[in-house]
């Protein structure tokens, strides 16, 4: 983690607090100028969206932020490019693997109303319009006090205050795209028959907390395979923290339960390790438990641009890098 300048752009709405309500919207790029030039046009327009949708309901706190894939920020932006951007990494096999799945653009819509987000994803879709395809569209909500769909509370251990943006945000390690921020997300469906059919000390010990008062399990009891155990990170004898702002969804006529998991951070490295130690094992192995009723459907990495520089690159276009230049000569 780099400690945070005081003098960063103003970043999206990364640490905002969670809502009752989100839409998240993964789309990719159709080919042509004539779509790129619309995306790009579109990243100056988000801002305003927001304030006119949000005039409505002043205290529902709405918000939209926007993240760009590997692909399409060479695309649509070029050189320079954000540090650790890159493809998705995938992880695991067989049934156990976190897949990278279609995505170039990350739209992440939350208020405490559905009907606002439900507002400005159709005014940004309008926008858009035929340059980009919807590869998935999920409308989650909040679930009690913050449970995800398997019954335990999810984000206990979300760094706060100036932590949050401390361990969220890009600071002097990239600084020309500091107040930047990189997201990865995943749609995981939980077989919740089998999961139900466990007793409640079973589920504790593969999530590693209790279930009602969520205070985590002692070490003694607590097994390296928990949930908790696996996605606790740490380099150089400290905690490396993420942003989590998942949600639970699903559609129980269709026997779908869900949760999706959307992270910050300030570089895609501390997620990753989780994602590794959950699938892979820590060590090889000694995987997640939780995996052997959740899969993950959907994988995606993204970069989110400050505030400012979302806005600017409406007016930016690709330009190769030194390297490619020399190559192409």
């Amino acid at each position: 983690m780099c400690p945070m300048p005081d003098d960063i752009p103003e970043p999206q709405a990364v640490c905002h607090s969670i809502t009752r309500s989100a839409i998240f919207l993964v789309a990719t790029l159709k080919p042509g100028v004539e779509s790129e030039n619309t995306v790009r046009a579109v990243c100056a327009d988000i801002a305003a969206l927001v304030r006119a949708v949000g005039t409505r309901a002043p205290t529902a706190d709405l918000s939209c932020v926007c993240g760009f894939g590997f692909d399409a920020w060479n695309t649509l932006f070029g050189a320079p490019r954000p540090a650790c951007l890159h493809a998705f990494r995938e992880f695991g096999d067989g049934t156990r693997r976190a897949i990278g799945t279609p995505g170039d653009i990350l739209l992440h819509i939350r208020a405490d109303h559905m009907d606002l987000c439900f507002e400005l994803a159709a005014q940004l879709m309008a926008r858009l319009g035929e340059a980009v395809s919807v590869v998935d569209e999920v409308h989650g909500f909040r679930y009690f006090d913050l449970r995800d769909m398997v019954g335990f509370v999810d984000g206990t251990e979300n760094p706060q205050g100036r932590e949050a943006l401390d361990f969220a945000l890009i600071g002097d390690q990239d600084r020309e795209f500091a107040g930047g921020s990189y997201v990865i997300v995943q749609k995981y469906l939980h077989d919740m028959v089998a999961w139900e059919s466990l007793p409640v000390e079973a589920q504790e010990r593969i999530i590693g907390r209790k279930k009602l008062s969520d205070v985590e399990l002692p070490e003694g009891v607590k097994p390296s395979s928990s949930h908790s155990s696996l996605t606790t990170i740490e380099k150089d004898g400290q905690e490396v923290k993420i942003l989590r702002h998942n949600m639970a969804f699903g559609r129980p006529g269709a026997g779908e339960f869900g949760t999706y998991f959307i992270g910050y951070a300030s570089s895609p490295e501390p997620i990753e390790q989780m994602l590794e130690n959950m699938f892979v094992g820590r060590p090889p192995g000694n995987y997640d438990r939780l995996l052997d009723y959740s899969r993950a459907v959907t994988g995606g990495l993204f970069f989110v641009p400050s505030a400012p520089l979302l806005e600017a690159l409406a007016d930016r276009s690709p330009k190769p890098s030194a390297d490619e230049a020399e190559s192409a000569g």
